[in-house]
């Protein structure tokens, strides 16, 4: 049976075009699809099955999440200020190796799609292991989830060579045909983890299976030195050497470019993800955001893992973007509040070729919307909405969350996930790592 809501905000911010807020409009959802955007004028004809008048709010597109490790949210804390080669070597892949399993990565991506969605996050672009898990995870709460099936040289608890990390996610991405919420996505870990070899057969498997990669690049200057050492040629030109480059890879972090690799990265269509707090927390460095969006590159947002971040929180990650950009050139001008935002919804939804379905509020596209409250005292008044999204608001201020036309957030309340048997499982994986 077809279900209409009508929703009437005090602004609308499409993110279909330049700059444009509409005031005093309403959205019309049918079925799991954006039906229009009305004057409130037009919307009193509008016979709905629901109303909801948010008066102080901003609708907006749902925010795309493009980076991150939703099961190493148990990991939070677990080991902080340190530099990425320790942090990992030393503290995260030890720990890994003593409790990443199915369960593992069912509950941590449970607890972490619970944050993200209270957060106005709706879709992820995930890169881990056990993807059956996060498969699970992502349609028991309700959220978009691009599965990245992650690729290494060395073994893991999961798989024990690149040829069965590969069998294993296609297995696994057999399970979940169909569905709506679940895509597959090849993710070699990065350039000093796969070897030429496993990267042509990435490239090869993408083409066959229509599927993106996603994959961490050029995120440490110790990365580029050890590849020019090893490979006589940075990571990136080792890359495109490869078959690498090309419009479905999806490039974390991006943080030691120069120019002619801005460029390159232009030419051959690439996407970013730009990890702004996951970056500056693990002293990597800042990434040239600005020459990127100058250049034309396609940049997204993301979060990395809550175990090098150490919150999953767009909003915050919004604000942080916008400053660290402007610090880095010395330009209040850079990389504005609207160009953030784009970066946050339409940008990261081009970049999981998924511009023409999500991104956007536009008649036709998919339902994934986000309620933003902007009636707080910190956030008033309201001069400009698109100044408060990114400057002042706070991702508690998120009220109503729809994906695919579902409401999986009302007044701040989960209505897929049960919050308390999260925080239960949350806390016996820590007795368990404690322990450990």
């Amino acid at each position: 049976m077809s279900r209409t809501t009508l929703i009437h905000a005090g602004w609308i911010l499409p993110m279909a075009s330049e700059p444009v807020v509409l005031r005093d409009h309403a959205l019309v959802l049918k079925d799991s699809r954006i039906d229009a955007i009305l004057t409130a004028e037009q919307a009193k004809s509008v016979v709905a099955d629901e109303v909801l008048h948010l008066p102080q709010h901003v609708l907006m597109p749902g925010l795309v999440n493009l980076h991150g490790h939703s099961a190493m949210t148990l990991l939070r804390g677990l080991a902080d200020d340190l530099a990425l080669m320790d942090w990992l070597n030393n503290h995260i892949w030890p720990a890994e190796g003593k409790h990443v399993s199915d369960a593992f990565v069912h509950d941590g991506s449970v607890l972490a799609m619970a944050e993200m969605l209270l957060g106005g996050t709706t879709t992820i672009n995930d890169m881990y292991f056990y993807h059956g898990a996060v498969a699970r995870a992502g349609l028991k709460a309700g959220m978009r989830t691009f599965v990245g099936c992650s690729i290494l040289e060395f073994p893991t608890n999961y798989a024990q060579s690149s040829a069965q990390y590969i069998e294993k996610s296609l297995a696994e991405a057999l399970e979940f045909a169909g569905e709506d919420l679940v895509k597959f996505v090849w993710a070699p870990h990065a350039p000093y983890t796969v070897s030429d070899d496993t990267f042509r057969k990435v490239v090869e498997l993408a083409d066959q299976h229509d599927w993106l990669i996603h994959c961490h690049i050029h995120e440490t200057a110790f990365e580029v030195e050890s590849s020019v050492k090893e490979h006589g040629k940075r990571p990136l030109a080792r890359l495109d050497d490869l078959g690498v480059l090309n419009p479905r890879l999806i490039a974390a972090h991006m943080v030691h470019t120069n120019a002619e690799e801005v460029a390159l990265a232009a030419e051959r269509g690439i996407s970013v993800a730009h990890n702004p707090a996951s970056n500056m927390k693990l002293a990597s460095g800042c990434a040239p955001i600005q020459a990127m969006l100058d250049a034309g590159v396609n940049v997204g947002l993301g979060t990395d893992g809550a175990a090098s971040n150490n919150k999953l929180d767009m909003f915050a990650d919004m604000r942080l973007g916008a400053l660290i950009a402007k610090g880095f050139s010395q330009n209040p001008t850079d990389v504005k509040a609207y160009d953030v935002l784009k970066m946050a919804t339409i940008n990261g939804a081009k970049a999981l070729h998924m511009g023409d379905e999500i991104g956007s509020l536009e008649a036709g596209k998919q339902a994934d919307v986000i309620a933003i409250d902007l009636s707080a005292i910190a956030t008033q008044p309201v001069f400009d909405p698109i100044s408060h999204l990114v400057y002042a608001a706070d991702r508690n201020q998120v009220s109503h969350v729809w994906v695919n036309g579902e409401a999986v957030v009302q007044e701040r309340v989960l209505t897929r996930l049960n919050q308390a048997d999260i925080l239960t499982n949350a806390q016996e994986w820590q007795r368990k790592i404690v322990a450990a």
